[in-house]
């Protein structure tokens, strides 16, 4: 582990706050195609599966993107590779404002998913080189909070703007802030030092000697991929980003159309339930650090933590297929459930940073969001499927798609109780390098 004599407390928690606004613009370009839904698909003539479809094209090249700027961050400072995404960003936002085809807003979103596909394995491998181990659950929450916030921004402010100027203005406001966010970063952005190797290390023993060596040789990505609590976090990554894709763009709708909300009502209710999430996820990951601390192991501290939160949030996923709710008794529900499975994207970092060499975490926190971001490309996809069946106007259409995310969760945690064991893969990996560099 890297010593913490390094760690700067002011810098570190500056390119926190930075980084915390690029989650937040980077929610909000997420978020606006759910909360324009309603007027653009009467525009443009979408049925509820095609709008599904090009809700969910945002994460096409999402992951392929996400690997290989992931494995490129191994190599690169992510200081310029997250200057280079925040303007994309923003250049991006100009032709989904003028797009007129279903065809032309698909081809953007394709593309705008792409380029913010490495967003959070960058900036997390960005937060890694400023904070120790045991330091990270928080800032990382607090990054998972920018995210949360855009969100709960974008449900307060786009509705309003959507009313007063029409849809297409949303677009043309996000490409200002993401310059914005640009200029404050080249100014601002600075590259940390953690982990980073130095040239004349005293040799403090062989225990020393030893782990420096496994955080600094590289494993064959085939051993790591095939390790099964790698493979768990991976499945608890996946279920999470389902349920984001379900957030992003179907709540919304399922708001108005479901349950007979306003568009601005909606855009209030999302809010209240994506704020929700913030006392949530820094309270558990606080929790998780706090026990770290006090000496817990990992298993306890950030495994069974994550596997309770999913099965949390997937039991109450399901009562409202259970009991006749009111509206606001669901929206109720649906914030608690939608806020519980959000600590894996927290956590999972964190577990594998401690399993695998630090020279190999840029490119591992990438695949595990390639990966787990399928599940947001599907699970649009799903709903739309669901909802083209049973009818828009069915809240019932809509509760059924979120029963399927309570499965998906249920079943990812009890794989992850079962298999995932940080600690024992961490030895087991750190033994094969230690012998590789023999």
């Amino acid at each position: 582990m890297t010593a913490s004599s390094d760690f700067r407390t002011r810098s570190a928690w500056t390119m926190t706050l930075l980084l915390t606004g690029l989650a937040l613009i980077n929610f909000l370009d997420k978020i606006v195609l759910g909360l324009v839904a309603v007027p653009l698909t009467a525009e443009l003539h979408l049925s509820p599966e095609k709008f599904g479809l090009v809700a969910g094209s945002f994460f096409w090249l999402f992951s392929t993107s996400t690997v290989v700027v992931g494995f490129l961050s191994n190599r690169f400072p992510t200081r310029w590779l997250l200057l280079a995404m925040g303007l994309s960003w923003a250049l991006l936002q100009l032709p989904q404002a003028m797009t007129t085809s279903a065809v032309g807003l698909l081809i953007c979103r394709v593309m705008l998913g792409a380029a913010e596909g490495p967003s959070f394995p960058v900036s997390v491998h960005a937060l890694y080189k400023w904070f120790p181990d045991r330091k990270r659950n928080l800032p990382v929450a607090i990054i998972n909070q920018g995210a949360a916030m855009g969100m709960l921004l974008a449900g307060l402010l786009i509705p309003l703007v959507t009313r007063q100027w029409g849809w297409r203005m949303n677009f043309l406001l996000l490409g200002a802030v993401g310059a914005i966010w640009s200029v404050l970063w080249l100014c601002f952005g600075r590259e940390g030092q953690l982990g980073k190797p130095r040239a004349a290390l005293p040799q403090q023993g062989n225990v020393d000697l030893s782990a420096a060596t496994a955080r600094s040789h590289r494993l064959p990505y085939r051993r790591i991929l095939t390790d099964p609590s790698v493979l768990c976090v991976f499945a608890l990554g996946f279920t999470a980003y389902w349920t984001l894709g379900l957030t992003l763009t179907w709540l919304p709708t399922y708001l108005e159309k479901g349950l007979g909300f306003t568009g601005v009502e909606a855009g209030r209710c999302f809010a209240v339930v994506i704020a929700t999430a913030t006392p949530v996820n820094i309270g558990l990951s606080w929790l998780s650090q706090r026990m770290l601390e006090r000496g817990a192991t990992t298993r306890r501290a950030r495994v069974h933590l994550i596997c309770l939160s999913a099965v949390g949030g997937a039991l109450i996923y399901i009562l409202p297929t259970l009991f006749h709710l009111l509206p606001l008794q669901k929206v109720a529900l649906l914030a608690m459930a939608c806020a519980l499975p959000t600590l894996s994207f927290t956590l999972a970092p964190a577990l594998l940073a401690e399993m695998v060499p630090d020279i190999q975490r840029g490119s591992l926190v990438a695949i595990h969001t390639a990966l787990a971001s399928l599940g947001a490309a599907f699970a649009p996809v799903a709903m739309g499927r669901i909802v083209q069946l049973y009818g828009s106007a069915n809240s019932h259409a809509y509760e059924l798609g979120f029963v399927v995310s309570a499965a998906l969760l249920t079943a990812a945690a009890l794989a992850a109780l079962r298999w995932l064991h940080p600690e024992r893969s961490h030895r087991m990996l750190n033994h094969f390098v230690t012998r590789a560099a023999a």
